[in-house]
């Protein structure tokens, strides 16, 4: 059994790497151990090195651009067979050229179920972090956010929020894997643990104040609510601790600004004798 290491869960170079050397040396999928190095004993953030697309070890070799797509999507996947199906997907390719054409296949349509997740989970990722203000040792401040992502999303979407805050110091923590912008670098690191992030803040306190004051009863659609924001997320957004008792109060506030309004309109009892002669 050849046992192959890869440096963090979605190492999609590694894989790549490898995959090359295990093809050129024919050996089976059945045969390849995947497994993740890592651990609490890692240094804590790393300089993220520059993606290696033509390595000298490895020989060429043809694969299909969408196979490659696919791949960089399914190594960020949270099932440990992973990289052992993306492996066999690849022998096969190489073997069966109508694979590349059958969509029904088993092992085809398995891998794209697992990019369509992925894509998701980033999608929320890049929606629901929430940072928060906090003083490092010397008393300059860093935004921090803490994440829970269902999968190894954290190298892909880092660079989005690098993007985004790029004048800013921050740090991105989950129970996986972290990362840091310090304003000039993006570094990756191991997970860290929710007492690692701040607590709430003033200026979560004003946003909470704000995001009560805008909330529109008659227009709340729970059904909507849970399909644009799952409760498996709520837990990372301040204002979600609103949402249970906004959403009780809903119905009552609803019918007080329908009272309001018709008492505006002249159309209540009390507004006189409208309709007789």
């Amino acid at each position: 059994m050849t046992r192959i290491e890869l440096t963090h869960e979605a190492d999609f170079d590694g894989f790549r790497s490898a995959a090359r050397r295990l093809l050129a040396a024919g050996t089976p999928p059945d045969a390849v151990s995947w497994q993740v190095a890592g651990g609490a004993d890692a240094d804590l953030f790393v300089a993220e090195p520059a993606p290696a697309f033509a390595l000298a070890d490895a020989p060429p070799m043809a694969v299909p651009a969408a196979f490659v797509a696919l791949a960089e999507l399914v190594v960020q996947h949270a099932d440990p067979a992973r990289f052992a199906l993306l492996y066999r997907l690849l022998w096969r390719l190489q073997r069966e050229p109508a694979l590349r054409r059958d969509p029904l296949d088993t092992d085809r349509h398995r891998a794209v179920a697992m990019a369509q997740a992925v894509r998701r989970e980033q999608h929320h990722m890049e929606a629901f972090v929430r940072f928060r203000t906090a003083a490092d040792a010397d008393g300059r401040p860093w935004q921090t956010a803490w994440y829970e992502p269902a999968h190894h999303v954290v190298d892909a979407v880092a660079p989005f929020f690098a993007r985004r805050f790029a004048t800013l110091r921050w740090r991105l923590l989950t129970p996986r894997r972290s990362a840091r912008w310090d304003g000039e670098r993006l570094a990756f690191g191991p997970g860290a643990r929710r007492d690692d992030a701040p607590g709430a803040d003033d200026g979560e306190a004003l946003w909470l104040t704000y995001y009560a004051s805008t909330f529109n009863p008659a227009r709340l659609n729970t059904r909507a609510l849970d399909q644009h924001l799952p409760r498996r997320y709520r837990e990372h957004l301040p204002e979600a601790a609103l949402i249970p008792a906004l959403t009780a109060e809903a119905g009552a506030r609803t019918r007080a600004m329908l009272a309001g309004r018709q008492d505006d309109d002249g159309l209540s009892p009390e507004a006189g004798d409208c309709g007789r002669s």
